[in-house]
Formats: C-alpha cells, sequence, structure tokens
C-alpha cells in the first residue's frame, strides 16, 4: 500500500502554489518523489510558473512549457482559489466574475489543457479543490459556494468523458482549514488565533481546524496508484462536518 503511494519521477503541476493547501500539496508530492512545478498568480522561489488561470492562454502554455521540459504530465492539481465573503446583494459583478473565472474557468482551463498530454500518454491524475460549500450552500458567500458546487460537477464529467483514457479525476472537498484565505481574505480584519479556536469549536465536530498537510495528504493519495479504482470522487475532508 505505502509503495503504491511512491511518485517517484511523475510530473506534477499544482495550481495556487505559492500558499495554504497548494503550498503544502506541492511540497507533499514532492516528497512522495514527483516532480513538482507550481503555479501561481504570486510570483514565489516555489512557483516556476506565475499568472493567472483565469487566462486559458496562461493555462495552456503551462503545460506546454511542463511537457516541453520534462516530456510529459502525469499529475495536476488545481488548489488555486478565491473567495468571496458576501451575500446577493453585496456581491459586486466584478466579484461575481471574479470567483467564476478563478474557481471555476481556471480549473476547466488547466484540466483542459492537461488531458491531451494526459490522453496521449494513456494515463493520468487530476485533482481538483472543491469545498463542503459545494455540496451545501454556505451562508453569506452565494459566489464561492456556486463555484465550488460547479467544480464538483466539472469532476464528475470530466472522470465520466475520460474513464477509458486512464485519466482519473477526483476532487477533495475540505473544510474549515488553517489557511492565510480563511484567516484574512475578504475580510475587513483578519481572524484571531481566538476567533478561529471558536469557530472551529461551533463549526467543525472534531473541534479543531485543518491543517493544511492534513487536506495535502489526501491529494497525494488520490494522485498515487493506491487510488487507481478512484475516479468521479468528491472526498470531504472536513473533520466531520459533512456527516451532518
Amino acid at each position: 500500500m505505502l509503495a503504491a503511494m511512491i511518485l517517484e519521477g511523475r510530473i506534477a503541476i499544482v495550481t495556487g502554489a505559492a500558499s495554504g493547501m497548494g503550498a503544502a500539496t506541492a511540497q507533499l508530492l514532492a516528497e512522495a518523489g514527483a516532480v513538482v512545478l507550481g503555479a501561481d498568480i504570486a510570483e514565489h522561489p516555489d512557483v516556476a510558473f506565475t499568472g493567472d488561470v483565469s487566462d486559458p492562454a496562461f493555462c495552456d502554455a503551462t503545460v506546454a512549457e511542463t511537457v516541453s521540459r520534462h516530456g510529459r504530465l502525469d499529475i495536476l492539481v488545481n488548489a488555486a482559489g478565491v473567495i468571496v465573503r458576501a451575500d446577493a446583494p453585496a456581491t459586486t459583478n466584478d466579484a461575481w466574475y471574479r470567483q467564476m473565472r478563478v474557481n471555476v474557468d481556471g480549473t476547466f482551463f488547466m484540466c483542459r489543457a492537461a488531458i491531451g498530454p494526459m490522453r496521449a500518454q494513456g494515463s493520468g491524475a487530476i485533482v481538483n479543490f472543491g469545498s463542503i460549500w459545494g455540496g451545501a450552500g454556505g451562508k453569506g458567500h452565494v459566489a464561492y459556494a456556486t463555484a465550488k458546487g460547479a467544480v464538483h460537477n466539472l469532476t464528475r464529467s470530466l472522470a465520466l468523458d475520460h474513464a477509458r483514457e486512464g485519466i482519473r479525476v477526483n476532487a477533495v472537498c475540505p473544510g474549515e482549514v488553517d489557511t492565510p484565505m480563511l484567516r484574512g481574505a475578504g475580510r475587513a480584519v483578519p481572524l484571531t488565533d481566538a476567533q478561529l479556536a471558536d469557530m472551529a469549536d461551533r463549526v467543525v465536530p472534531m473541534g479543531r481546524l485543518a491543517q493544511p498537510a492534513e487536506i495535502g495528504r489526501v491529494v497525494v493519495f488520490l494522485c498515487s496508484d493506491a487510488a487507481s479504482y478512484m475516479t468521479g470522487a468528491l472526498v470531504p475532508v472536513d473533520g466531520g462536518w459533512s456527516a451532518g
């Protein structure tokens, strides 16, 4: 079983690799033996490709350059995402469009670009980042929950389209995770440690927030041969939240 999770020599792209769950996933894939190329809108020493996944030209170029350098693409992890914390009246047009462009369009554009080389080599694993709010409403987060619901059905549809081509497509669905996005993104004032602890106590059955690596380890599993019979799965990693 453990041997099946060794990714020695496999070539991986991870979007959103500069911070949070994307960074943790990139590190864990590398520790499992993969050659990891990070992509992010932010410049970072661990990021090979700097750009916006909502731009299809950037996505195409990222995959093409990876294949040019390494001859193949085995793994794609779509961890890039943005969040707007607002109900419908407070969600501006630009905020709505940005949620869809990054969370949905960006995931689709990267998947579309990756499927070509994966189809040609007859193998590949794609893991998209969904959310607990992709399968349930998110009060005060209407655009984000809508976008993640789209990512869930994108994952299922891609899995069905490419199941007989050796390409597996799954999604990890995190709950509350201690990341810069949870602490500060879309908030007028970042949450304190005490506020995060209170949130976890109120919301999460396990009573604590996840650490990014706890999500990343599940992603590594889904990318590995240990998950060889899994495609189209939406895997909750939420401390028991979805059980209720």
